[in-house]
C-alpha cells in the first residue's frame, strides 16, 4: 500500500515564508537567544501539565453532578483559573513559535527590504500593544486586594498571567524588530555587503 501523496509543490510554498526564518525562534535547533529558548520549552510543559489539572478538575465536577447528583463549586472555580493561565500561556508560546494565523500575502510579494520593513512594523506595533496590556495588567493588579469566592486564592496570582505572558511577548517583538533591522541592511546575510 502507499502512502498519500505528500502536499504539491504549489501548495507547499505557503507553508513556510522563508524570509521569515531568520526571525523564527529554532528550539529544537537552537536559533536565537536561549533564554527565550527555555522560556517556550518551559511554558510548553506548563501548558500541558496545566491541560491535565483543567481536565482532572472538569472531570471531577462532572462525575461529582453525575455519580453524587451534587456538583463541586471548587473544581468550575480551579478551572476557570487555569484556563485563564492556559489561554496566556499559550499565546505567549504560539507567538515564540511564530504559530498564530497570519495573513501574508503582501509580505511574500514583497522586495526583501521591502518585507522586513513590514515584519519591522508588524513587531513594533505587536510590542507596542503588548506594553499598553503590561500596564493595564499593572494597574489591575496594584488595584486589586481580593480573593476567589470558594478557593480564596489572590485575584493577582490571576492577573500576573496577563503580566508576565505579554512582558515576554514584548521581549520576543523586540528582538524580532531588532532582527528586522540587520535584514533591512542586509538582505541576505550569507552575502557579505560592500564596504564590510
Amino acid at each position: 500500500m502507499t502512502s498519500p501523496n505528500p502536499l504539491p509543490d504549489e501548495a507547499s510554498a505557503y507553508l513556510a515564508d522563508p524570509r521569515r526564518e531568520p526571525l523564527e525562534l529554532d528550539i529544537e535547533g537552537g536559533r536565537g537567544p536561549a533564554p527565550f529558548r527555555w522560556l517556550t520549552r518551559l511554558m510548553e510543559h506548563l501548558i500541558a501539565t496545566i491541560l491535565v489539572a483543567l481536565i482532572v478538575s472538569v472531570s471531577a465536577n462532572v462525575l461529582g453532578r453525575s455519580l453524587l447528583n451534587r456538583s463541586l463549586p471548587w473544581a468550575d472555580e480551579l478551572a476557570r483559573m487555569l484556563f485563564i493561565w492556559l489561554i496566556f500561556i499559550g499565546a505567549a508560546a504560539a507567538f515564540a513559535r511564530y504559530e498564530h494565523i497570519a495573513v501574508d500575502f503582501l509580505v511574500r510579494r514583497l522586495q526583501p527590504r521591502a518585507a522586513y520593513a513590514l515584519y519591522l512594523l508588524q513587531h513594533l506595533i505587536i510590542a507596542t500593544l503588548m506594553g499598553i496590556m503590561v500596564w493595564g495588567g499593572y494597574l489591575v493588579m496594584s488595584r486589586s486586594t481580593g480573593r476567589t469566592a470558594i478557593l480564596g486564592v489572590p485575584w493577582n496570582l490571576i492577573n500576573v498571567s496577563l503580566v508576565l505572558c505579554s512582558l515576554f511577548i514584548v521581549a520576543v517583538a523586540l528582538w524580532r524588530a531588532w532582527q528586522c533591522l540587520r535584514l533591512i541592511r542586509n538582505p541576505n546575510p550569507d552575502q557579505p555587503q560592500a564596504g564590510d
